[in-house]
């Protein structure tokens, strides 16, 4: 199985960039997208052999996830079940026999730091809530996790160490949330890879010279480590300022 997570930074404009070639060549199972930016009724996608989910936040033009699928869920869910962290669309879940599928936008702690209170209560809500999940059947979530886990994460890691994503606080509630049982599957593959990111700031040229963030990840539940085939960064892929991540899987 194929899941491919991407981060569009508005679906209307990745539409005009190529989105549906791109959509089209990876030929995913499971499609999630981050940051789709758009409301009910503002794009209408013809993905024919797909379902179609969508989460989106209540503040119009912000924020927003979906998910396109080959395979019926069970069940589907929208959000954490937690108030205060569901008016941005940030999380939806698809349940199936054996396995959970979680596509998720973290909030950014912006600039100045301005949100990274907020950010620490939402890490531990959403950790919460992936372990409630994890305690039914394992767990396969992806998105932009707004976060720069070590220095090989990202270029000028000196530079940025109080930079929002690449905080002390927001680095140590991601180790937390791998010492409560979860794989970085990137790493997993690729524990020493440096140079490959997956998002890239539109300033300062920061693509063309490869001064990129690694902050979209695919994390899976230990117990289905024996299941990974491989983990990919598709900085090839054009039409946002993030790249899509690939995850293969035997399910």
């Amino acid at each position: 199985m194929k899941l491919i997570s991407w981060n569009v930074n508005g679906l209307r404009a990745a539409v005009k960039h190529g989105f549906i070639d791109t959509f089209n060549e990876l030929d995913a199972d499971w499609f999630c997208v981050q940051e789709t930016k758009l409301q009910a009724g503002q794009i209408d996608l013809e993905l024919p052999g797909y379902e179609q989910y969508w989460n989106y936040a209540d503040r119009k033009g912000y924020s927003g996830t979906a998910i396109f699928t080959k395979h019926t869920p069970l069940n589907v869910t929208y959000g954490i079940g937690v108030p205060e962290h569901d008016t941005e669309g940030r999380v939806i879940t698809l349940e199936y026999d054996n396995y959970y599928i979680v596509t998720c936008y973290t909030p950014n702690s912006g600039g100045e730091l301005k949100r990274l209170a907020y950010r620490q209560t939402w890490e531990d809500a959403f950790l919460d809530y992936i372990n409630g999940l994890n305690a039914s059947k394992p767990v396969i979530f992806c998105g932009d996790l707004n976060v720069a886990h070590e220095n090989i994460d990202l270029k000028n890691w000196r530079s940025n160490h109080h930079s929002a994503g690449f905080t002390d606080e927001e680095r140590a509630k991601f180790t937390t949330l791998l010492a409560n049982g979860y794989t970085d599957t990137f790493r997993h593959f690729y524990p020493d890879q440096t140079e490959i990111y997956s998002w890239w700031s539109y300033r300062f040229h920061a693509r063309d010279n490869n001064s990129g963030w690694r902050i979209d990840y695919f994390i899976t539940s230990n117990q289905l480590s024996d299941r990974l085939l491989n983990a990919r960064i598709l900085n090839e892929v054009m039409g946002s300022d993030h790249c899509p991540v690939e995850l293969d899987i035997r399910l």
